[in-house]
């Protein structure tokens, strides 16, 4: 059975950490069967070695029969000739469980974040999410150790007794309890265990949380003299992590300290026994070396016994985070009624803003959180009484708003990949933290729009954003490795490509807020002018304050506390809002200012 890392996933079990690990056995009982049979017929035969070799001193070496002592011989070496293939099976097998569940944890956890869509943020935070994926993925994914080496050794283990059995039911009692005293002992450590690891857990999403904030923020920390503050904050909850991991680690050495030391304990009594009752003639010499090899034998089963307890302590933390997240429900889908056939105005009455189809709308508020509020209604990010045609934006199924109206978010993330691929591959006309063009999720159904001819729409949206000079720039164009976020790139570089992967999808509205704002005013004229060209017929609301795109719309709404104060033309307001004249005319000396600015940006 391979391993397919595309294929469904299946409906995890959320009802709890342990239903969790059940379930990602049963969806690979074949494999799990089989690793836990490889492991039980390995140290079975293990335990089989001893008894050859008891047979072999017995009839072989002190009768002084030769054939005899040959044919057990040979018999022991086949038996670890087959044992060393079943160990090369058995681990190559567990590794594919191991793998198959931590692929399979992945995917549902990716494909959940997904569906969760613009409410993830809200919901859970984001080192919460990266904790999940890199720690408690891999701990889940080991802890199925237990299907398979698990398993076998508790087959072994009662295999051993047997054998133990006739040779002696008082060594074979002994061997039969010790696994349950050592249970009883490490018990409460392991639910002590349990405990622990999940504060640790805790501990550390949060700090996850505030080193990305960090780097995020660091220029920005650096400009307000804020670093020493929040380096002062960091290093304090760095080291409450510490001090928890500190505790968990000390959980972890007197579990595996007594795993240790227990085990020998038992064993040498085991072997203490077997030799008094060799010296007092109640079992042969062969029998005494058997009951050595048994209590040798013994060692890994119970070394495995132990670990899969501490394992399965471990994984089921993890996976109670993991069904944790997976509980997490996205905003209630209530829309029954289809969106307009045809273009229709948008209405957000919040505001007043009235955006007309196949018209390129601007917004002017000198809070541009009013702004982008506008355009979260308009495009239901946010509850509102928005109406599309006659028809409310909640009575419409989201689906179907996300293929049509596309918010182009000014910090939407960009993903490592060549530049063909940040702007392309990830196309799709929707807000999302893994979508390519915003930077909320969207909806798995919502579907880009069809292109006929892909490398020409590329170049017609790099066009439109006045994006070819990043493409001469690179070394090999478009195919050219970008890094994560477009570190390697400048401030305006990474807005025109956020730009073009938005145009490529062509939606049918197109929401954008800033979207020049780190540009100089040569390049911002040229942009503005082939993005009026690029959307014509098309309806495109713009948030900014630039005259130079202002100057390009057909309708300007002038927002005053998030409500429209005057609709018309950029030269109408100019002339007759004077709060409108002094906040574009602000907006102007400072593109003045900056002009030259991105040129002069290096890209690192």
């Amino acid at each position: 059975m391979r391993i397919d890392a595309y294929e469904d996933p299946g409906t995890p079990d959320r009802r709890g950490g342990w239903r969790y690990l059940g379930w990602l056995v049963r969806r690979q009982w074949p494999r799990c069967l089989a690793g836990a049979v490889l492991a039980s017929v390995w140290m079975v035969l293990l335990a089989a070695t001893p008894y050859l070799m008891a047979r072999a001193v017995d009839h072989g070496l002190e009768p002084g029969d030769m054939g005899a002592l040959a044919g057990w011989t040979g018999a022991m070496v086949a038996v670890g000739g087959v044992n060393a293939w079943l160990g090369v099976l058995r681990h190559r097998t567990m590794t594919k469980v191991r793998m198959d569940a931590n692929f399979r944890t992945v995917k549902v956890v990716v494909g959940h974040a997904t569906r969760l869509g613009a409410t993830l943020r809200g919901q859970v935070g984001t080192g919460e999410v990266v904790t999940i994926g890199v720690g408690d993925v891999q701990t889940i994914s080991t802890s199925l150790t237990a299907v398979g080496p698990g398993v076998g050794a508790i087959v072994a283990y009662a295999a051993v007794g047997g054998l133990m059995l006739s040779v002696s039911t008082r060594l074979a009692l002994v061997v039969l309890l010790g696994v349950p005293v050592l249970g009883v002992l490490l018990g409460p450590l392991m639910g002590r265990l349990q405990g622990r690891e999940a504060e640790y857990r805790e501990r550390q999403s949060v700090l996850t949380a505030r080193i990305g904030d960090l780097a995020g923020g660091l220029r920005v920390l650096n400009g307000l003299g804020g670093k020493g503050l929040v380096a002062d904050a960091f290093h304090r909850d760095s080291g409450r992590l510490r001090e928890q991991g500190y505790r968990v680690g000390a959980v972890t050495s007197w579990i595996q300290a007594l795993g240790v030391g227990l085990p020998m304990l038992f064993l040498a009594l085991v072997t203490w026994l077997g030799a008094r009752q060799a010296a007092q003639g109640h079992i042969s010499v062969g029998e005494l070396v058997s009951v050595y090899g048994y209590v040798v034998a013994l060692g890994w089963p119970v070394a495995f016994l132990i670990e899969m307890g501490h394992q399965l302590s471990r994984g089921v933390v993890a996976a109670r985070r993991v069904v944790a997240f997976l509980r997490l429900e996205p905003a209630p889908d209530e829309g029954t009624r289809d969106a307009p056939a045809e273009p229709s105005v948008l209405h957000d009455p919040a505001s007043g803003v009235r955006v007309l189809p196949g018209r390129l709308t601007a917004l002017v508020t000198s809070h541009p959180s009013d702004a982008t509020a506008v355009l979260d209604r308009l495009a239901r990010y946010s509850p509102s009484d928005a109406t599309w045609g006659d028809i409310p934006l909640t009575d419409i199924p989201l689906p179907q708003i996300r293929t049509r109206i596309l918010v182009a978010d000014p910090e939407a993330d960009l993903f490592a990949g060549t530049l063909s691929t940040v702007v392309g591959a990830q196309e799709m006309p929707s807000r999302g933290a893994g979508n390519c063009a915003t930077s909320h999720n969207a909806p798995a159904d919502a579907e880009p729009p069809p292109g006929a001819d892909e490398p020409a729409r590329l170049t017609a949206a790099l066009h439109a954003a006045a994006a070819e000079d990043i493409v001469r720039a690179l070394p090999e164009g478009l195919e050219t490795q970008v890094a994560a976020q477009g570190r390697d790139l400048s401030g305006g570089q990474r807005q025109r490509i956020r730009l073009a992967r938005a145009l490529l999808t062509d939606p049918e509205v197109l929401l954008a807020a800033e979207p020049t704002s780190a540009l100089d005013a040569h390049t911002e004229a040229t942009v503005a002018d082939r993005l009026k060209h690029a959307r014509q017929g098309r309806t495109t609301v713009l948030a900014a304050t630039s005259p130079l795109l202002l100057a390009r719309a057909d309708v300007v709404h002038h927002l005053v506390d998030g409500k429209v104060a005057a609709t018309g033309t950029h030269r109408e307001l100019l002339d007759t809002e004077p709060e409108y004249r002094a906040l574009v005319a602000r907006d102007a000396e400072g593109a003045t200012t900056a002009e030259g600015a991105e040129e002069g940006e290096p890209a690192r």
